[in-house]
């Protein structure tokens, strides 16, 4: 997500930040290319000009050009514009005052409307509000079977029609159901075309009016750039927009619709999706992208993604392993399995400050997770005496593991050496932090 941009904009703040001083004329050359980055990474170029007349004007008064790191100055003034152009109206989903709140999706085919629904649902699930998906694409072939193969796996309930419908009456009805279940949303998919087209606009308002939803929310393909943007305000003039998700921003390294569409529309950004994993969609916080974007991390959202996936308990046994070196290889396969579940490598490294860089440095492989892969199948064809005390693994263990993992004896023996080496480092991490740290982190 936004590695061409954030790799210039990268290059061109670390060059103001390496001098003691600025003057205007700098200020201006490196605003120039960071204009230049914009448009490259296919932001509007109406909002590009507006951001660097922005930046400029706070950029060159006294206060700024004067002081001890004017550099660093221009960068945190870079922060607070991006968060500025990211931020407008409510980031977060609206409830209605009685149950249940009705949320419909539109969008073009092949946004990803009906996966985001499902996301939707284990998303709220997450935070104790139930679901009912409604399966109102008729449009396109499968939809209906499709949303009802993701409700089975995420174990959600879907309310699909048994006999040929219209998706008003099978929204109606999908509302009605959700009602008697006593849920806390429905979550309505409705039907989309290719492109834009005057039949889907009159069905979407039709749906709007008729079923009075609280939030519209348009799912974008943020790989499609600036036309997302146009197709967002196209589909804000006809159904006033609550909210925007943007889709495939883990294959978007350009970035111009995110920081377009709520600066054009005026509609805030919901969600952002980061993969195909029914959890891969994360709430927006403009201040947080804007981090990413500069390659700054995102260390609140590594937080809270570590707090979905690592209990506090096991986290305080972890910690005294740690300080009494009896963190084995099973501690760390357990660990392994955590950094997984929180998403790919990439976006993992994405969100440590300073690691983004590095993180384009690694084989793909490494990124994306084949790495881990390997190791874990080297663990598991481990006996659990050799993952407690990796020690006792001589030649003919190592040869036994290397045969049931599909791997060679020197990977076996580049694991173990690797893993020595990492207890050597977290055990005097371990002893620096102080005893409460890792609980306070983790709640």
């Amino acid at each position: 997500m936004f590695d061409s941009l954030t790799d210039k904009l990268t290059a061109v703040f670390d060059r103001l930040t390496s001098r003691g001083r600025l003057t205007e004329r700098e200020v201006d050359q490196a605003l120039r290319q960071v204009r230049l980055a914009l448009l490259e990474a296919d932001v509007n170029f109406k909002v590009a000009r507006e951001f660097v007349t922005r930046v400029k004007e706070r950029s060159v008064g006294a206060e700024v050009m004067e002081s001890l790191n004017p550099g660093q100055q221009v960068v945190k003034i870079v922060h607070d514009e991006l968060t500025a152009i990211l931020s407008a109206g409510d980031h977060k989903l609206t409830r209605s005052s009685q149950s249940p709140s009705i949320l419909m999706l539109v969008g073009l085919q092949g946004s990803g409307k009906t996966t985001t629904a499902a996301k939707l649902a284990t998303q709220m699930r997450r935070q104790g509000q139930s679901s009912l998906l409604v399966a109102a694409d008729l449009r396109r072939p499968a939809a209906v079977q499709q949303l009802v193969a993701l409700g089975k796996q995420a174990s959600i309930p879907v309310h699909a029609a048994d006999a040929p419908s219209t998706p008003l009456r099978v929204a109606s009805d999908g509302v009605e159901k959700a009602r008697e279940l006593g849920v806390a949303w429905a979550i309505i998919d409705t039907g989309g075309r290719l492109h834009v087209d005057e039949e889907m606009m009159e069905e979407m308002a039709e749906l709007r009016s008729r079923i009075a939803p609280h939030e519209v929310i348009l799912v974008l393909d943020a790989m499609t750039g600036q036309d997302a943007v146009q197709t967002a305000q196209e589909f804000h003039s006809r159904a006033p927009l609550t909210g925007i998700i943007l889709t495939k921003l883990d294959g978007d390294a350009r970035g111009g619709a995110a920081l377009s569409v709520t600066r054009v529309t005026g509609v805030p950004i919901k969600f952002l999706g980061m993969g195909e994993r029914a959890d891969a969609l994360d709430p927006f916080y403009p201040d947080r992208l804007a981090s990413r974007i500069l390659g700054m991390g995102d260390v609140s959202t590594l937080v809270e993604k570590a707090q979905q996936v690592v209990d506090r308990k096991r986290a305080v046994e972890l910690e005294k392993k740690l300080r009494k070196a009896a963190f084995d290889l099973e501690d760390f396969l357990e660990q392994l399995q955590g950094v997984k579940r929180m998403g790919s490598i990439g976006q993992f490294m994405d969100m440590i400050p300073g690691f983004s860089q590095l993180s384009k440095r690694l084989p793909q492989s490494v990124l994306d997770g084949d790495e881990l892969k390997r190791v874990e199948a080297m663990i598991r064809s481990m006996t659990p005496q050799e993952r407690r005390s990796p020690a006792i693994i001589n030649g003919s263990r190592r040869r036994r593991i290397a045969l049931g993992s599909g791997v060679k004896p020197q990977d076996v023996n580049r694991l173990l050496n690797q893993f020595g080496q990492a207890q050597k480092v977290m055990r005097q991490m371990a002893r620096r932090r102080g005893p409460k740290d890792l609980t306070r982190l983790f709640g």
